[in-house]
């Protein structure tokens, strides 16, 4: 493991029974930084978040945290991670402070240590006016803030966060990214899985895309956004007629049809000549475009091209 990684993994391997769900994982993380783990559900992200908490073994292959091996140095390990799951593991029948407290005399840390560092989170979470409050009163944003507190109460350097936004309203999503990138500003090594391509976008300094248990790409944003191609143009047609004379004019390579929108796109490449191009094609035909736009790449034309499909969607954007 370099000494400038925090998280490093190698040839990962993890079967039930028949079922693979990882097939020989690679993946390092540099101190200080995110790595956003990036795939649908069933890609296999949590159990590779399982294996590197040492809440599982893996079949085969290394792993190890901070310098520290997963499989024979796992306490070791545990001292130094700190881990958000899929749904807020807080105590319903204790109150804010509390579940706080209790975590750190889990921890083994002092009273007195406990107590400030409850103090603490309660106020960098802004839940210092609902600590007394049973955390069964508490909104979904509220316990998964709480939740990430209570991993952060002996503030390990490596933190683990596992689609930590899933359910959220908006409001509760941007006040968590937030906090993320206050502790990535503090030093905090994150690994996050996330099926929300913005979320990694946002946050990750690097993304590692898995699908299938198999790592299918890796990189930052623009890395990743650069293998699908550069910008596009999309005209709309007024009508069906215009559409299938348009589609003749620009068939070719690169060409993307909608038969639905009536729309085609096209690599955009030659700047405002390009585009003027383009146009004189059409008025010379005497087609008439309902819309024109420019198009940058993002995650979601990545994810489609390497998985054939697109990725999952917050509950906001499959309203729309």
């Amino acid at each position: 493991m370099s000494k400038t990684n925090a998280i490093a993994a190698k040839n990962i391997c993890k079967s039930y029974g028949k079922l693979k769900v990882l097939e020989g994982i690679n993946l390092s993380v540099e101190k200080g930084t995110v790595l956003a783990l990036l795939g649908p559900n069933g890609a296999g992200k949590t159990t590779m978040v399982k294996i590197l908490s040492t809440l599982i073994s893996a079949d085969s292959g290394k792993a190890s945290i901070e310098g520290y091996d997963v499989e024979t140095n796992p306490d070791e390990v545990r001292k130094v991670i700190g881990l958000t799951g899929q749904y807020a593991a807080v105590d319903e029948l204790l109150n804010g402070r509390e579940n706080l407290r209790m975590m750190g005399r889990l921890y083994h840390l002092s009273k007195a240590d406990t107590n400030r560092r409850a103090e603490e989170l309660l106020d960098q979470f802004e839940l210092t006016d609902a600590a007394k409050r049973s955390v069964k009163t508490y909104s979904g944003g509220m316990r998964r803030r709480l939740d990430l507190a209570a991993s952060l109460i002996a503030q390990p350097p490596v933190v683990f966060l596992d689609e930590p936004t899933t359910g959220l309203d908006p409001r509760s999503r941007l006040a968590m990214w937030d906090i993320i990138k206050k502790l990535v500003a503090g030093g905090s090594t994150i690994l996050l899985t996330t099926q929300y391509l913005e979320e990694a976008d946002i946050l990750a300094d690097r993304i590692v895309v898995i699908d299938g248990g198999k790592v299918i790409a890796e990189g930052t944003s623009d890395e990743l956004k650069g293998k699908v191609g550069k910008e596009r143009a999309e005209f709309v047609m007024s009508n069906q007629k215009d559409f299938e004379v348009a589609k003749g004019i620009f068939s070719g390579k690169g060409l993307q049809v909608e038969e639905q929108n009536k729309s085609i796109s096209l690599p955009h490449v030659g700047g405002v000549k390009s585009l003027r191009q383009m146009l004189e094609k059409l008025e010379t035909s005497n087609i008439r475009v309902e819309s024109l736009s420019l198009h940058k790449p993002t995650l979601d034309d990545v994810f489609m091209q390497l998985t054939g499909h697109e990725a999952s969607k917050t509950e906001e954007e499959a309203k729309k």
